[in-house]
């Protein structure tokens, strides 16, 4: 098949729904032998289309959403949750994580990070996040991350974070989907569940997750799903509108942050395509007059791509083991 941009469009969205239906009453009744399975909602797009494909799966009944805020996080995740619970009857259970990341120390070592590179920086009163310049795309270069700090007035401040502050900064971040995680199985091990993850083909193909935070799970429906797919079951499905037009976000900063400034650096129905013409060797001067763009651009693209498979694969691997 020519590459163009209707190649990783569904043809048949019902049957998909189907398929994966079928797979996911098969895994959590046959596989792993659980009772039902238990999800953690944001009101994201791709835990919404998750819960929803596991309701019509196994039945609604057996299904349990578990809300995991903390301080940092939007309010509307949780209003957005509690609407698609609702939508498809399904029960949930809020957990707040707060209490526990603070004795993980995941603030105040996220905090005391920033105050090295704005020693003015106030967390009672000041914003942050971190993100990656989509400058680095065209370049061929490793992605360049930088700390934005808002101040009450909403005056932004950015500047290029040194390799010790982002990591200190992402590994005190990271306690939360870790947090988040242990939570889950908590109420998976108590009702005899499985814990049925929601990270997309993106997210685990390039490496957007934690490892043993949310990229913990017993099974992933949607992971070989491109993100425009995930939007085309979302609407055979019926989520919420709201929740299809809301614009998917990390939802782990204070500040307000996408998961395209964050991470990826591109949209999405751009990323899909482009991605597709890199996992299957299309080669560069095929897949640049349908985006277009120039070759050299997707030549670096490419190598972008492969680049962080290459930094992110350890997070793909099971433990290692020894004889």
């Amino acid at each position: 098949m020519n590459f163009s941009k209707e190649i990783i469009k569904f043809g048949d969205v019902p049957a998909i729904c189907d398929k994966l239906q079928s797979q996911i009453k098969e895994h959590i009744f046959t596989s792993l032998r659980r009772r039902g399975g238990v999800i953690g909602i944001s009101g994201g797009i791709d835990s919404s289309v998750t819960l929803a494909l596991t309701a019509r799966a196994i039945g609604a009944d057996k299904v349990l959403g578990i809300l995991l805020p903390e301080k940092d996080s939007s309010s509307d995740s949780a209003r957005l949750a509690h609407i698609l619970a609702g939508k498809f009857g399904v029960k949930t259970i809020t957990e707040d994580i707060t209490g526990a990341l603070e004795g993980f120390g995941c603030y105040r070592r996220r905090d005391e990070a920033v105050a090295k590179v704005f020693p003015h920086y106030n967390p009672e009163t000041f914003k942050m996040k971190i993100g990656a310049r989509q400058s680095g795309l065209s370049t061929g270069l490793p992605p360049v991350f930088q700390l934005t700090i808002v101040n009450p007035d909403g005056k932004e401040e950015s500047k290029m974070l040194p390799a010790a502050e982002f990591g200190q900064i992402v590994a005190a971040s990271n306690f939360k989907q870790r947090s988040r995680m242990s939570m889950l199985y908590y109420h998976a091990e108590r009702l005899y569940y499985a814990v049925v993850g929601t990270p997309n083909k993106h997210e685990i193909e390039q490496g957007f997750f934690v490892k043993h935070g949310d990229g913990g799970a017993d099974l992933m429906p949607i992971g070989q799903l491109y993100k425009s797919q995930v939007y085309q079951l979302a609407e055979y499905l019926g989520i919420p509108k709201e929740i299809i037009e809301r614009t998917p976000t990390s939802d782990t900063y204070t500040a307000e942050q996408t998961q395209e400034e964050f991470f990826f650096q591109m949209p999405f129905h751009q990323m899909d395509l482009l991605w597709y013409g890199f996992v299957n060797k299309v080669p560069a001067n095929e897949v640049a007059p349908v985006m277009g763009m120039t070759e050299d651009a997707v030549n670096k693209i490419f190598e972008n791509f492969t680049r962080k498979q290459h930094t992110t694969d350890y997070l793909r691997k099971a433990p290692i083991q020894f004889i």
